[in-house]
C-alpha cells in the first residue's frame, strides 16, 4: 500500500484485531502522522456497522480534545469499504512495555507519567468525555517521557442521551482494568477512568495487577468483592504515602473514589518529592548482578530475580547486631550478601554463615509455628537482603515455587551436615549383614 487517501504510507507501525496503524506523511504539511485503517468485511455486516460507529466516535471525540497528553486527531474519513483516522505520530512505545517486572521504570517516572494522565483525563471529563478503556496499551510514551492517551473509539459522550446514543455500549473495556461498576454494567462517569488509571499505577509500581485470577469469572469476583493488596507490601521501597492514594483510586464505593483527575494529580504531587532519581535504575542493575552471582539464586530466572529485588530491602548492618532472636514470633527472611553471622541456641554457638547463605528459613517454611528457635547475630559489618515475607506471599506462583525449592534445598543440605556431626558424637554403629529377599511362587 502506497497511499491511504492523500497520505503517503511509509511503513506499518502495528496491527490489531480490527485495524492496522501505518506511519505516513501528510503531503500538505510534510509532517509524519499515524493512520489507523480498517476495512469493512462483506461477510459480517453487523460487525462492520459497529466498527463504523466506533470510528465515528473516535474521530468526533478526538477532534474535541486538545491536550498535550492526548493524541491529536487531524482527520477522519469513512468510505464504503474502509475508514481511516489520521492522528499525531508518537515516536515511542506503549506503556505496557514498562509493566514487566524486569522493565519497571523508576518510581518517580511512573508517578510522573500517571500524574500527567490524570490531568489529561480531567480535561477529557470537562469536555464530557469518558474513555472507558484506560490501560497501558492505550497510553503511548514519547522520547521525553510524556504520556499520550490514545484510542478513544470506546469513549462515552456524557452530553448525549444514553437512551438514544447507539454508540453507548455498557461493559466495554479490558477486564483487568475495568472498574466494579463497569463490570456490573452500571451507568458510568469519569470515575471509571480514574479507577483504571489506578490499576495502571499499581502495575507500574509493582510489576503485577492488583487482582489476578486463573479465569475470567474469578477475576470479576475479585474486582467486585475483594480489596487490593498494599503496594508498599509488594514493593517495600515505595513511600508509604502512595498506599492511601492508590487505595482511594481503587475504591469500590464511588463516593469515596477521586471525583476527578485533578484531585488524583494533586495527591500524587504530594509524594513526588519522596521519589528516587534515575540512579535507582543503575543501582537496581548492580544489585541484580550481585544476586546473580550468589549460589542461592543460581536456579532463578532473570524475571524472578527482578521480582525478588522489587520485594526486598538491602540493609547495611554493623557488627554484633541481632537479626533474629529466639523466642520471638515473626517471619524475617533474608540472604547474606556480604559478611558473616553467627547462629546460636540458648547462648551456645551453632554455626557461622557467610555470603550467599539464607537465614530465617525455618519460621518461613513452617506451616503453623513462626516462633524463632535460634538467634542470629552479625559478626562484622554485613550486607543483608531482607525479603518481605508478606510481599512474597503475594508474588507470582513461579517465584513462590522457586523460593520454596531454594529454601528447602538449603534446609536439607544443613540437615545432612548436622547428621554427620551427630554421627561423629555417637557410639559405634551396629554392623549388619546384607538384606536378601527370596521370593517363592505360590502353587497354582
Amino acid at each position: 500500500m502506497e497511499k491511504i487517501g492523500k497520505y503517503e504510507v511509509i511503513r506499518t507501525l502495528g496491527k490489531g484485531a480490527t485495524a492496522v496503524v501505518y506511519l505516513a506523511r501528510d503531503p500538505d504539511s510534510g509532517q509524519e502522522v499515524a493512520v489507523k485503517l480498517i476495512r469493512f468485511g462483506e461477510d459480517n455486516a453487523a460487525m462492520s456497522r459497529r466498527l463504523r460507529k466506533l470510528f465515528q466516535v473516535e474521530g468526533a471525540t478526538g477532534r474535541r480534545l486538545n491536550h498535550p497528553n492526548i493524541v491529536k486527531i487531524y482527520d477522519a474519513t469513512i468510505e464504503p469499504d474502509q475508514a481511516y483516522i489520521v492522528m499525531e505520530y508518537v515516536n515511542g512505545r506503549a506503556l505496557d512495555y514498562y509493566c514487566a517486572i524486569n522493565r519497571l521504570l523508576p518510581m518517580h517516572r511512573s508517578v510522573g507519567i500517571v500524574f500527567k494522565c490524570c490531568l489529561a483525563l480531567d480535561h477529557a471529563f470537562r469536555q464530557g468525555v469518558v474513555h472507558r478503556d484506560i490501560k497501558p496499551a492505550n497510553i503511548l510514551i514519547d522520547e521525553e517521557d510524556n504520556p499520550k492517551i490514545t484510542d478513544f473509539g470506546l469513549a462515552l459522550n456524557l452530553h448525549k442521551d444514553k437512551n438514544r446514543d447507539s454508540t453507548f455500549i455498557m461493559g466495554v473495556g479490558s477486564p483487568a482494568y475495568m472498574s466494579p461498576e463497569q463490570i456490573k454494567n452500571y451507568p458510568l462517569n469519569q470515575k471509571t477512568d480514574l479507577y483504571s488509571l489506578g490499576v495502571v499505577l499499581f502495575q507500574l509500581l509493582t510489576g503485577r495487577l492488583p487482582f489476578r485470577a486463573a479465569n475470567h469469572g474469578a477475576l470479576v469476583y475479585k474486582i467486585v468483592n475483594m480489596d487490593p493488596p498494599s503496594v508498599c507490601d509488594l514493593n517495600p521501597n515505595l513511600p508509604e504515602g502512595l498506599d492511601p492514594i492508590i487505595k482511594k483510586a481503587l475504591e469500590k464505593d464511588l463516593y469515596n473514589r477521586y471525583r476527578n483527575g485533578a484531585e488524583f494529580a494533586k495527591d500524587l504531587s504530594t509524594v513526588r518529592y519522596q521519589m528516587y532519581d534515575e540512579n535507582d535504575v543503575q543501582q537496581d542493575t548492580r544489585h541484580f548482578d550481585v544476586l546473580r552471582r550468589l549460589e542461592f539464586f543460581r536456579e532463578f530466572d532473570d524475571i524472578e530475580l527482578w521480582e525478588i529485588l522489587r520485594i526486598s530491602i538491602w540493609r547495611e548492618i554493623s557488627d554484633k547486631v541481632v537479626l533474629i532472636k529466639e523466642g520471638e514470633s515473626h517471619r524475617t527472611l533474608g540472604v547474606i550478601i556480604d559478611g558473616f553471622v553467627e547462629v546460636s541456641i540458648e547462648g551456645k554457638s551453632l554455626c557461622r554463615l557467610g555470603s550467599g547463605e539464607v537465614v530465617g528459613e525455618m519460621a518461613y517454611l513452617h506451616p503453623s509455628d513462626k516462633k524463632r528457635s535460634a538467634t542470629v547475630v552479625t559478626l562484622e559489618p554485613t550486607l543483608f537482603l531482607e525479603i518481605n515475607s508478606s510481599a512474597l506471599d503475594l508474588a507470582s506462583e513461579e517465584l513462590l515455587e522457586r523460593v520454596r525449592k531454594a529454601l528447602l534445598s538449603r534446609v536439607l543440605a544443613r540437615l545432612r551436615e548436622a547428621d554427620k556431626l551427630l554421627a561423629g558424637l555417637g557410639p559405634p554403629a551396629v554392623q549388619g549383614r546384607a538384606f536378601a529377599c527370596d521370593l517363592e511362587l505360590a502353587p497354582p
